[in-house]
């Protein structure tokens, strides 16, 4: 793959001062913005490699990696050593993919009580399959699976979901594994499983807003979020054990954007290339300040 023509990192070197001057940010993410500016520069030192060949003695300086979970030049070989370790977690069957997502009308709450908001998007979506897999209509076995958060959109807006990746099957209670109903194609219907997945999120956001003294869900907010569709993907099974590690590792590695996605920094203003999936995955270009882009 080809060099990318700019990186995340000028754009913090270039306008992180701008942008500090604008918005409060943590700690956390300050040592974020130093660790990707500084990735693979003299700042963090390095280490030279000289051919030992009498006839060649070429000399290569190579500085070090951050090694930040967020930078966009670091996460690809931990991504590899991740995937590889993974390999003899996966059982001979069928697997599934499944997205639950969190209606916009939540996103207040997300900016306000973020840690509580993904704790109950992680066990809505996880008692919702479980409760589909004890069903004997269903399955009627324990289930298992591993849940990954994302909380950006590929035009970097919020946009709450968690994929989830689920066996084919389950164990019994007397302890065999049993096989999903589905015949290959979707684990559990998706509509099905949506009513489910609204009920038990919004049973754990009343009780986590009373347990903390926190205004209740308005009337009209609370009609509409039980007027409008909650979104639960139930998409066809993956191919075969190499497609599930290589999603997997994509997806729990997965950096808010990429240096390929970056197409121009000029004049203040950042432009990037994105996938615009509410209209048939066409390849879109957005353009931010950069001080909003860094936020």
């Amino acid at each position: 793959m080809r060099q990318p023509t700019f990186e995340l990192a000028d754009i913090v070197k270039q306008y992180k001062g701008d942008f500090l001057e604008k918005h409060k940010v943590s700690n956390h993410d300050l040592r974020t913005l130093g660790a990707i500016e500084k990735c693979r520069t003299a700042a963090l030192c390095g280490h030279v490699d000289k051919c030992n060949n009498t006839s060649c003695g070429h000399v290569r300086i190579s500085y070090n990696s951050c090694r930040n979970r967020h930078c966009p030049k670091c996460q690809g070989k931990n991504r590899e050593h991740w995937v590889s370790d993974r390999q003899a977690d996966l059982l001979p069957c069928t697997y599934y993919h499944l997205v639950f997502t969190m209606p916009s009308l939540l996103h207040a709450h997300c900016i306000a009580h973020p840690a509580a908001m993904y704790t109950i998007l992680f066990s809505a979506s996880k008692e919702t399959v479980e409760a589909f897999g004890k069903d004997p209509k269903h399955l009627g076995a324990e289930m298992s699976m591993v849940s990954l958060l994302h909380t950006w959109g590929q035009n970097l807006s919020l946009h709450p979901h968690v994929h989830m990746i689920v066996p084919g099957g389950g164990f019994t209670p007397a302890g065999y594994w049993k096989n999903a109903k589905s015949e290959g194609k979707f684990l559990f219907p998706a509509k099905a499983m949506a009513i489910v997945y609204r009920a038990k999120f919004l049973q754990k956001l009343t009780a986590f807003l009373k347990a903390n003294n926190q205004p209740p869900l308005a009337n009209d907010l609370r009609q509409k979020l039980f007027q409008i569709n909650w979104v639960v993907y139930a998409k066809t099974p993956f191919g075969g054990p190499e497609q599930v590690i290589e999603y997997i590792g994509r997806y729990s590695h997965k950096i808010a954007i990429s240096n390929h996605r970056i197409k121009n920094v000029s004049d203040g203003k950042v432009t990037f290339q994105y996938k615009d999936y509410a209209d048939q995955s066409i390849t879109k270009r957005m353009t931010l300040d950069a001080s909003e882009f860094l936020r």
